[in-house]
């Protein structure tokens, strides 16, 4: 696969019926749901879950997306949705960036940025990021990222 960066954490996502609009093609709020799913999944893998999250009352939420469509997806087609951290300046920001590629064809499907910024979950206020987080999310960060394909 031509990766925006080597070693992407994968997931794997097969289109179905309940992600096809009325384009027939996947639709974008299916890929959006697809950056949180990869995401999460990647997190969890890393060794932090959702219940971590909560026992310390912090979170990353997401401040920005920046989404870029570059190819339609349909019904049965099998996506190898990719994820690197791109940056974590270890206080309060976070930065993945995503690559979606359809594996028929190797064709790169959607590119993706997204940033994020640690919460206290209790209050939805920006908090300094918990050790438990810099110390799993800042090891985790790729160096310095190319711009993503338009």
């Amino acid at each position: 696969m031509n990766w925006l960066h080597p070693n992407p954490f994968l997931h794997t996502w097969t289109i179905g019926p309940e992600h096809i609009d009325h384009y027939h093609h996947v639709n974008n709020v299916a890929y959006v749901k697809q950056l949180e799913v990869t995401s999460w999944s990647h997190s969890n893998q890393l060794g932090l879950t959702i219940e971590q999250y909560q026992e310390i009352d912090r979170g990353m939420a997401i401040s920005r997306h920046e989404i870029n469509y570059l190819a339609a997806a349909h019904e049965a087609d099998v996506i190898d949705c990719a994820t690197w951290i791109v940056s974590c300046d270890s206080k309060i920001k976070l930065s993945r960036q995503f690559q979606f590629i359809r594996r028929r064809d190797k064709a790169t499907l959607l590119t993706a940025k997204t940033d994020f910024v640690c919460i206290e979950l209790s209050t939805g206020l920006p908090k300094r990021m918990p050790k438990a987080f810099s110390s799993v999310y800042g090891p985790a960060c790729i160096s310095a990222a190319p711009e993503l394909k338009k």
